[in-house]
């Protein structure tokens, strides 16, 4: 800093007439000035200051003001003052001032430090601006927002002033003085200085807004004037600005001097402006719509303020000043000593309000209101009410009409002869018709649903667990029927069909049940008379129909059926044998179907075409990783059929393994996945099927004795078709029926010399041949009538062919001896109409696997092209 030196006269009136320029401008500027030591000692105030605390210099320096910060602002103010002295920061805070009258305001404090060059603090400024009004504007807005839509009935709280600044101009107009504040409103550098007049003209204000402020700039150092202008700036950094200015002349000695005065940044609260009038203008038309007004009512002073749907509401014009008296007024005569009442509580306990009333109005029309209110206190702690009031007329009459019309269906439900019942959500009953008290002879309103359970319902429908499912659908919202016998009031029960829908409102919520209960004690009663006749008739239709899929007469097959019939109802294991074609698995699903696992699983494997390394996972299923590609665990047959029957055809063709783990399936009834430790258990009836000799099998080692004889333990033997040939022709027709309806072709027969033919022919593929020639002959049919090309039937093959079961009567010697003879025939072709398979009467499966066991080379009888 500068070091004091000696200075002329002149230059100590200079310095003295700017120190006296200087106060006079500060005492002049509308705000609460002051200047403190680095410690905090306020040792300055200016005039405004001690005018607005009513208090001499003396009784409020150094700290002695903080007596005039209100009680319960005191605390933060100086913990925010210290820490602010502590940091050198700027400082700023809001508190309540003891103005010289006796009334608290608002003040908003700004203090700033002034350092040396060594940033050390020489001395705090600053200023408090009166914000009370802006306060109370907040207040107001904050009330306008709560009214627009409670949480913004009051427009969040307002927005503060940006700031005040000061400045000054000469008496010939060039500006002499900015504070800090003005250059921080303006945006520019206080390094830069003052600007002067044109620059300020030019570069700050908005362009549109130049012209006038240069002529107001003109007319207040012509005539000597004050102003106060709102125009837009160009800030730097924030954009186009709404400011403030407002000025006043300054004379001494009757010359004008100066002129001083302050600008305000007014953009927010301009902004705050235009969107509450919008907001006003929406929410009034909200409330025209909804018929809802809003109302206001300070009962310290007893004013009340009306939205224009108030207004409407209670058609008074919306010049009237509403008051308590003009409210009563309106009022129905029979409703003013509760209303009156009413609005006293409220005064005096400050408690909510939600209530109905009517007016009367003076063309003697009735309305009907619906009024809330919620007190609230403002920030002197009067207390006031903000509520709504709606036109609920519509809705009353309409809710009249509703009731006229509820009592018009009860007592039509009340001739309903079904029994009508109304409950609530929770299943508790509201609600019955006559007939259903007349029935019970009491009134069920009361009655909770176990007291009814116990009382009217029988108790094997207790027992059966209807009722739980009627919970489950009442708990789940869910409709639901059932049939349930009901005690009648003279003891006798009667069967009864219950029907129960919910009714759910907008949401989805169930509001009310509805049940309807339909006396069906005489449907019930011939029910079963018809189910008693009816006994007889059908045990005939089940003894007609359950070998509805097995054709013929012959007395080969009726002995196979009637053996079929004895060992059905059993648990015991069957095994059929016979020619290929012959229908063993036709048999297997008649011995199910006749069975007490009729309505479980039959599970059918053939264990010829299944690969060995794979027929122990295809029965018994495997675990995951129990071999390459096993990526999760499969399911075997075996526990597919579980409670039912697995059919085990071609049962001679399993491995050795396998005969083993079958063994003790039938012995243990269990087994283990493939790749797993865990014993299952199994519940399976097991028919196996084979078309060879198992006696000729065991002697050559090829399959086990033990196995054996647990699956001969209810042997049938199915004779081929060649053996009961007065069953061919049935077989002709059935097919022919079969295949003639599935093609959509009218066929009435077969021509005769066609079936004499077909009776003459030795049928090597047995039924199964016969189905496909017969299929064959319906595709080709032009006509009506049937009739077969000799040359389907195979000459060489006319005779009686070594069949399945005659080739597993011989040695193996002399049935690979017939398989070769047969391959060398066929030129090695196995399947198809020329191969071995069908000239041996085999499936060609069957013969591959025949093939593999005896170890034969098909390819040695292949010739060269």
């Amino acid at each position: 800093m500068r070091q004091e030196g000696n200075y002329s006269p002149h230059a100590i009136d200079d310095i003295s007439d700017s120190q006296s320029q200087l106060r006079l401008i500060i005492d002049k500027t509308p705000a609460l000035i002051y200047s403190a030591r680095p410690d905090g000692y306020i040792d300055f105030f200016n005039q405004q200051c001690l005018e607005f605390l009513g208090l001499p210099f003396e009784a409020i320096s150094g700290w002695r003001w903080t007596k005039l910060v209100h009680p319960d602002d005191r605390g933060e103010l100086l913990a925010k003052w210290r820490a602010a002295l502590a940091s050198g920061e700027p400082f700023m805070a809001e508190s309540r001032v003891r103005r010289a009258d006796g009334n608290y305001r608002w003040m908003l404090h700004r203090n700033v430090a002034v350092v040396d060059d060594q940033r050390k603090i020489v001395r705090w400024f600053g200023s408090s601006t009166d914000i009370d009004d802006q306060k109370r504007t907040e207040a107001v807005l904050r009330q306008t927002t709560d009214e627009l839509r409670r949480s913004e009935f009051y427009l969040a709280e307002g927005q503060r002033l940006a700031g005040i600044g000061s400045w000054s101009i000469t008496a010939d107009g060039n500006r002499e003085y900015w504070s800090a504040e003005h250059f921080n409103i303006v945006g520019r550098d206080p390094a830069r200085g003052v600007a002067p007049i044109p620059e300020f003209l030019n570069n700050i204000v908005h362009p549109d807004d130049r012209e006038r402020i240069k002529k107001e700039l003109e007319r207040m150092v012509t005539k000597g004037e004050g102003c106060d202008e709102k125009f837009r700036i160009l800030h730097p950094q924030r954009g186009v600005r709404l400011v403030r200015s407002v000025g006043f002349p300054v004379f001494e000695n009757g010359v004008l001097r100066r002129f001083a005065g302050t600008i305000m940044d007014i953009t927010e609260e301009e902004t705050l402006s235009q969107k509450l009038k919008r907001s006003q203008a929406h929410l009034s038309e909200a409330q025209h719509l909804s018929q809802t007004g809003s109302f206001g009512w300070v009962v310290s002073s007893g004013e009340i303020f009306w939205s224009e749907e108030t207004f409407r509401i209670f058609e008074y014009e919306p010049g009237t000043q509403p008051s308590v008296e003009l409210v009563i007024q309106r009022v129905h005569p029979e409703d003013k000593a509760f209303v009156r009442q009413m609005i006293e509580r409220a005064a005096q306990a400050g408690n909510d309000f939600d209530v109905e009333h009517r007016l009367l109005m003076p063309d003697k029309r009735i309305k009907y209101l619906h009024v809330i209110a919620d007190r609230r206190t403002d920030n002197s702690g009067n207390l006031e009410f903000i509520g709504a009031v709606r036109d609920v007329t519509a809705a009353k009459i309409a809710q009249r009409k509703l009731k006229e019309d509820e009592a018009e269906l009860r007592q039509l439900i009340n001739f309903v002869p079904e029994h009508v019942l109304v409950m609530d959500a929770n299943g508790n009953r509201l609600y019955e018709n006559q007939a259903m008290r007349e029935y019970f002879g009491t009134s069920l309103e009361n009655i909770q649903a176990q007291e009814f359970y116990k009382r009217f319902v029988h108790p094997d429908d207790v027992a059966s667990g209807t009722l739980e499912d009627r919970e489950r659908a009442v708990a789940h919202g869910a409709a639901w029927e059932g049939e349930l016998r009901l005690r009648r009031k003279d003891g006798e029960y009667r069967w009864f069909l219950i029907r129960s829908n919910p009714l759910r409102d907008e949401q989805g919520n169930v509001v009310r049940r509805y049940a309807t209960a339909t006396d069906i004690e005489d449907r019930k009663r011939a029910e079963e008379r018809v189910q008693k006749e009816n006994v007889v008739l059908r045990e005939e239709i089940d003894k007609a129909s359950m070998f509805e899929e097995i054709v013929g007469s012959s007395a080969a097959l009726k002995e196979v059926l009637a053996r079929v019939s004895q060992v059905a109802p059993t648990d015991a294991t069957v095994l059929l044998t016979g020619e290929t074609g012959t229908g063993k698995e036709l048999i297997a699903r008649a011995i199910h179907k006749c069975s007490k696992r009729a309505t479980k699983a039959f599970v059918s494997v053939n264990c010829a075409v299944i690969p060995q390394a794979l027929l122990g996972s295809e029965l018994f299923g495997h675990e995951k990783g129990a071999f390459t590609g096993a990526l999760q665990r499969r399911l075997g047959r075996f526990e597919l059929a579980e409670g039912g029957t697995i059919f085990l055809d071609e049962i001679a063709e399993l491995p050795a393994e396998m005969q083993s783990a079958l063994l003790r399936v039938l012995q243990e009834r269990e087994f283990e996945r493939v790749g797993g430790t865990q014993t299952i258990r199994a519940d399976v009836r097991v028919i196996a099927a084979t078309n060879r000799d198992l006696h000729a099998a065991m002697l050559d080692k090829t399959f086990r004795s033990d196995l054996f004889y647990r699956l001969h333990v209810f042997p049938i033997e199915i004779q081929p078709l060649r053996e009961r040939s007065e069953d061919i022709p049935l077989l002709v027709e059935y097919f022919i029926h079969r295949y003639a309806s599935k093609m959509n072709k009218k066929i009435r027969g077969i021509k005769q010399n066609s079936l004499n033919l077909l009776k003459s022919y030795s049928w090597p593929g047995n039924i199964r041949e016969v189905q496909n020639v017969i299929e064959r002959a319906v595709i080709v049919c032009q006509t009506e009538v049937l009739s077969i090309d000799e040359s389907w039937l195979s000459k060489k093959f006319a005779a009686p062919a070594p069949s399945a079961g005659r080739l597993s009567k011989i040695s193996p010697n002399r049935e690979k001896e017939m398989i070769e003879a047969a391959l060398s025939e066929s030129r090695g072709r196995v399947s198809g109409p020329s191969g071995a398979a069908t000239k041996l009467g085999l499936p060609s499966t069957t013969l591959e696997s025949r093939i593999r066991s005896l170890k034969i080379n098909k390819h040695r009888f292949k010739s060269p092209e």
